[in-house]
């Protein structure tokens, strides 16, 4: 029997070959007797083209594949304004659009706030762009809520069919429309139970802030059987929603082998003033620190030992941070304690205690314990989120020498300037970070600009711009300011961008300052676009 070789594979093993190897092959493809073989690669490339007309034209049409499944469910929400899904392609993309003139920022920045603001609007994509949000959630897990929001019932029928996008059904996007029931339901158990760890610590994290209860009883369903890495960061996703509620449940937690997972379980106890922990803690801060001379100043005792007891409260016997235990021990009482205490033992105000001197039994004046006292208090007013006592602790906002006395105050000495103001309400924290800088200058201000709420109030915004135009005029360097450059670009109020194209046109050209407020004016301009487009 013959068996006849299909022309393609004759032609592609001589191509293999090559023409000097193998000769030409004999073929009955239609028109093969046309060609030139007088150079036989020129005849090989032609005989090739035959044969892929040949093939095309005698394939058959394969069956139609079946529909996968019944199609996605029906969004109701509202599609997004064409300028808006336009804008939304150029995010995705992370190319650079029309933004004012200039190079922008890296617009891939600008994305989560995109994302943010467009799920508050409670619009929906487009569905081409479904695929690519999807893409860009799998890459940045911090876009993953609200992508996963965004993107609907069409991103989970769309995860349900790509392997790569399994992500979605994973991610919880629930917002709290309905009041907490305490329990959870179904969906609930298995992501706690089938998700990745970070997926599950998440969650966690979303259920705490939108059913504590629920929270809870998730984490008290599987708590023995966790890793003690993973106690730690699950233990800490509860000061979401933390309460009363929560006091049995840390309490036992004290009692858990891993030291960390116990001083975590001391540290949000301590942030409950009425917790069998915090009245403890009070007991020992009376005894540590007492009103004394007539109420002039304030007398320390530190404990002399971290009995059990203390170390059962979270207390670790050697100092972690280099100085003396005593010191050390007195510092963590004190900061655990409710800050209440001290009004009510010595009838003073948070302001009249910080005015005291602070000493011992062997110097009535002792800077150290005054630092120690004024550390304590401090890390006690974020813990327990006390508004007045950080407040006192801040003092006032800087005076700029023309307004005050004849010169600039300095705000009170403090170990976190930056976790006392994220205490305050947002106005209050960005009117005194305004005044920070318009004083102090940037130099100092990138993590108080950290703690303010984004975008940035106009009046904050003009101290930033005035503080570059200064920095900019004192002949500094532009990356000598990076992190506070990078912040403006997402969070400077896009109002201000008139200011900032004035700067750049008053720049020397071609210079990094020219370069830098041309590309912040350019992407303030992109922003305020952006967000007029979403209906903002």
């Amino acid at each position: 029997m013959t068996i006849t070789q299909d022309p393609w594979e004759t032609l592609h093993t001589s191509a293999l070959l090559g023409t000097d190897r193998r000769p030409l092959p004999a073929t009955a493809l239609p028109l093969a007797g046309a060609v030139d073989r007088a150079d036989p690669a020129t005849a090989l490339l032609e005989l090739a083209a035959l044969a892929t007309v040949r093939r095309r034209a005698g394939a058959l049409p394969v069956p139609a594949a079946e529909p996968p499944g019944p199609p996605a469910p029906a969004d109701p929400r509202p599609e997004l304004p064409e300028p808006a899904a336009r804008r939304l392609a150029v995010l995705l993309a992370g190319r650079t659009g029309a933004g004012g003139g200039g190079t922008l920022a890296n617009l891939t920045e600008l994305l989560p706030q995109w994302l943010a603001t467009a799920r508050a609007r409670g619009l929906r994509p487009p569905a081409a762009l479904v695929p690519g949000l999807l893409d860009a959630a799998r890459a940045r897990s911090e876009l993953r809520s609200d992508a996963v929001a965004l993107a609907g019932p069409l991103g989970r029928w769309l995860a349900g069919r790509n392997p790569d996008w399994r992500f979605v059904l994973r991610t919880t996007t629930q917002e709290p429309t309905h009041p907490p029931t305490g329990r959870a339901d179904p969906a609930d158990h298995q992501l706690w139970h089938e998700g990745l760890f970070a997926e599950r610590v998440t969650h966690l994290t979303q259920l705490r802030r939108r059913d504590p209860a629920v929270g809870l009883e998730l984490l008290r369903s599987t708590w023995s059987t966790e890793r003690a890495e993973d106690r730690l960061l699950f233990l800490d996703a509860l000061q979401d929603g933390l309460s009363p509620a929560d006091e049995p449940f840390l309490e036992a937690a004290l009692g858990d082998r891993s030291k960390n997972v116990r001083a975590t379980a001391a540290e949000l106890l301590s942030a409950l003033p009425g917790s069998a922990l915090a009245g403890r803690m009070a007991e020992r801060a009376r005894t540590a620190v007492r009103l004394a001379g007539a109420g002039t100043h304030l007398l320390v005792t530190p404990p002399a030992e971290c009995d059990a007891q203390m170390q059962r409260d979270g207390i670790t016997p050697k100092s972690p941070t280099g100085r003396g235990e005593r010191a050390w021990w007195f510092g963590e009482v004190v900061a655990a304690a409710p800050l209440a205490v001290w009004p009510e033992n010595t009838g003073l105000t948070p302001e009249q205690l910080l005015s005291l001197r602070v000493g011992d039994s062997i110097d009535e004046t002792s800077s150290s314990w005054a630092d120690d006292l004024r550390e304590a208090w401090a890390r006690a007013a974020v813990r327990q989120h006390d508004t007045e006592w950080a407040r006192a602790l801040l003092g006032p906002a800087p005076v700029p020498p023309g307004r005050g006395t004849g010169r600039a105050r300095a705000p009170r000495a403090t170990g976190a300037p930056a976790k006392l103001l994220a205490v305050l309400p947002p106005e209050e924290r960005a009117a005194w970070t305004a005044a920070f800088i318009e004083v102090r200058g940037l130099g100092e201000a990138f993590q108080l600009l950290g703690a303010c709420a984004t975008p940035w109030t106009p009046p904050l915004s003009t101290a930033v711009v005035s503080a570059l135009a200064r920095a900019a005029a004192s002949g500094a360097y532009p990356w000598s300011h990076s992190g506070v450059l990078g912040m403006t670009e997402r969070a400077l109020a896009p109002g201000t961008a008139a200011a900032v194209e004035e700067l750049a046109a008053a720049a020397a050209p071609d210079s990094a300052w020219a370069e830098t407020f041309a590309r912040l004016a350019g992407t303030l301009r992109f922003r305020a676009a952006m967000l007029a487009e979403l209906g903002g």
